[in-house]
């Protein structure tokens, strides 16, 4: 199944980069470049060969061939590793959240919605606050889905709710989401945890959950990727009270570090049941065992992020071949329910083709259980969305680039409901 708004070929460039893909690179190959002294490359035939786990297969050699077996063996054990190896597992010690609702508009996008702003308590009363804007259309009749934008915060949409003074709606704003039936919730991902590059990032809920003695998470306890992805769960968690929002239709999508904090967070968070990440490239979809654009070293060079994971995951930054797993098996996590990877063509630095390659090779957990994903191992069209409960597209534009009107279809097709 592909969906298309427009189709541009660039350049091809084909090569095999190990034995079970013929793989065409959409994005022209570059000078190498060293980021914090690391080199980085991007030349297709310099990849080399390398071998993918099985998806399919279990640590101590056992084929899964039905549902029963992915969901009561292979299952557990890859969310296990991924939890403990690369994101950090949610400490016992984590704060309780309380919500409140601070303010409420109830005229807001010309009367089309509904604007709450939203202050989740960590721990205390007087403890810091998740900071969540909500906008509900006004029209609804019952619950409606609801698409959570993980957020960097650049954007305050107020009560205009993404709406210019000429009257045209930005795509992928509240009233986008509006215009097509959703209600939209924006989290701040600072407000969880701060962000900054080369600092421990201890200053909000993870600092909350140390346990007494403790100055630090434990090498298998969270990174702040994973602590976002616990502020969306308590995010959820208010769904479940406000009868406006269909908690069990909760779309999340995010971008960069964040397109990486939605695709852990649809893996470990059942209650997730959409994920659009946005150009989350190593650390996220991109496979890890590709030596192309940004690799594991880079991550974890303690000038950089290495805050983001798990301290077990540095372990893999000289050989990302001695994980067990890989990006590929994350990705099925999400399985049965649907995940768009979404890219930009000239992000090489966040490998879509990665990307892509990831989604081919958990496209087999999809079809175990009735669903769709890859039918080909052939690189996509620029403009054209292909799959089905798994899904890849890649667009236009580079990092950060994003096709509202896609998505939005990518959406409509699982979360609308159906006659």
């Amino acid at each position: 199944m592909s969906l298309k708004r427009h189709v541009s070929i660039p350049l091809m460039i084909c090569v095999v980069i190990f034995s079970s893909y013929s793989i065409c690179a959409q994005i022209p190959d570059s000078p190498d470049e060293a980021v914090a002294g690391i080199p980085v490359n991007y030349t297709e035939a310099k990849v080399g060969e390398f071998d993918l786990p099985d998806v399919l297969t279990t640590f101590d050699g056992q084929q899964v061939t039905d549902i029963q077996a992915w969901n009561e063996l292979r299952r557990p054990e890859l969310l296990q590793y991924f939890e403990t190896e690369y994101y950090g597992r949610v400490p016992a010690t984590a704060p309780a959240v309380t919500w409140e609702v601070v303010n409420t508009n109830p005229n807001a996008i010309g009367g089309k919605a509904i604007m709450k702003t939203l202050a989740g308590h960590m721990g205390s009363p007087e403890g810091p606050t998740i900071d969540v804007t909500l906008y509900i259309p006004t029209a609804a009749q019952g619950s409606v889905p609801v698409l959570v934008d993980l957020s960097f915060g650049f954007f305050d949409f107020g009560a205009a709710g993404g709406v210019g003074p000429d009257g045209k709606v930005f795509p992928g704003s509240p009233a986008f989401l509006i215009d097509h039936g959703y209600a939209y919730a924006m989290i701040k991902y600072s407000s969880i945890e701060t962000d900054k590059s080369g600092q421990a990032n201890l200053n909000l809920v993870r600092k909350l959950a140390l346990a007494p003695g403790q100055d630090k998470p434990d090498p298998d306890e969270w990174g702040t990727i994973a602590s976002w992805a616990w502020g969306v769960s308590r995010v959820i968690d208010y769904f479940e009270t406000d009868p406006a929002v269909d908690a069990q239709r909760v779309a999340l999508t995010g971008t960069s570090r964040l397109g990486k904090t939605v695709t852990w967070a649809g893996a470990s968070e059942p209650r997730i049941a959409l994920v659009i990440a946005c150009c989350g490239g190593e650390g996220g979809a991109a496979l890890a065992r590709r030596n192309y654009g940004e690799t594991i070293a880079h991550l974890v060079e303690s000038s950089r992020f290495p805050y983001q994971f798990a301290g077990n995951y540095q372990k893999f930054a000289a050989d990302p071949s001695t994980s067990q797993v890989d990006t590929h098996c994350l990705v099925a996590l999400m399985a049965p329910r649907p995940i768009l990877l979404s890219t930009g063509v000239s992000d090489k630095w966040s490998d879509p083709h990665g990307e892509f390659l990831a989604a081919v090779a958990a496209t087999p957990v999809y079809k175990l259980l009735g669903k769709q994903g890859m039918d080909s191992d052939q690189y996509s069209n620029v403009g054209e969305m292909v799959g089905g409960e798994l899904s890849f597209l890649m667009t236009t534009g580079g990092h950060g680039s994003t096709d509202w009107d896609l998505w939005i279809q990518f959406m409509d097709r699982y979360l609308k409901s159906k006659p």
